[in-house]
């Protein structure tokens, strides 16, 4: 795909959200999924933004009859550090501790599993099939 053909799948996008300001950037979204608790009666919607400049946002809200949680973090892959931020903090640690931390939750024991951005992407894929 071209340069102008993905400028053109871009848009400006607003996240408001509970524990910040609002997120504000130009991207598109990526992936996107939901699912309701019965035993909670809870919906939960989660969407996966490529910003322009190829930051991740992830965009959690939660809802309950009247009540919903937004929650809004952007994540910035700067060399060996990764920037997380909410719109009210940041926080910064080193690329490899990420990786530790997602081979944790996807279940890979493995040091040498870490996954590719290209794995990734083909589980969130599978997930939202």
């Amino acid at each position: 795909m071209n340069a102008e053909a993905t400028e053109r799948m871009l848009e400006d996008v607003c996240l408001k959200h509970d524990n910040g300001a609002d997120i504000v950037f130009r991207g598109r979204l990526f992936a996107e999924s939901s699912w309701f608790d019965e035993e909670s009666a809870t919906l939960t919607r989660q969407k996966l933004y490529v910003a322009e400049n190829n930051d991740q946002v992830y965009y959690i809200v939660r809802g309950s009859g009247q009540k919903r949680e937004r929650r809004a973090y952007r994540v910035s892959v700067r060399g060996d550090q990764c920037v997380i931020r909410n719109g009210a903090m940041e926080m910064t640690l080193q690329f490899d501790m990420l990786m530790l931390a997602v081979r944790g939750l996807c279940g890979l024991k493995d040091a040498d599993a870490t996954p590719s951005l290209d794995m990734v992407e083909e589980m969130l894929k599978a997930a939202n099939s």
